[in-house]
């Protein structure tokens, strides 16, 4: 990691696309500008942590549809089913 000491006004650049502003400093806070590509994502961590515990979630969520999907399935065979696709 690396950690830079920037006084109020100062910036840092990332790359040739994104420079972050010292905006306001207030007892232990800081106000950070971003300035940054619109194509370029920018979430602060406990936005981009709950993001990506719920992408967890839910590529669980669908792995388990999946399998009752497939359960499904293997009940289906062209016996069972009529031409309106209702079971006999």
């Amino acid at each position: 990691m690396l950690v830079l000491t920037r006084k109020l006004g100062e910036s840092i650049w990332i790359n040739d696309d994104v420079r972050i502003v010292i905006q306001n400093i207030r007892g232990n806070q800081v106000r950070v500008g971003i300035q940054a590509p619109k194509n370029m994502v920018v979430h602060r961590e406990e936005i981009f942590q709950k993001i990506h515990r719920e992408n967890r979630e839910a590529g669980a969520s669908e792995a388990e549809l999946g399998s009752v999907k497939e359960a499904y399935k293997s009940l289906k065979t062209p016996d069972t089913e009529d031409r309106k696709g209702r079971f006999q």
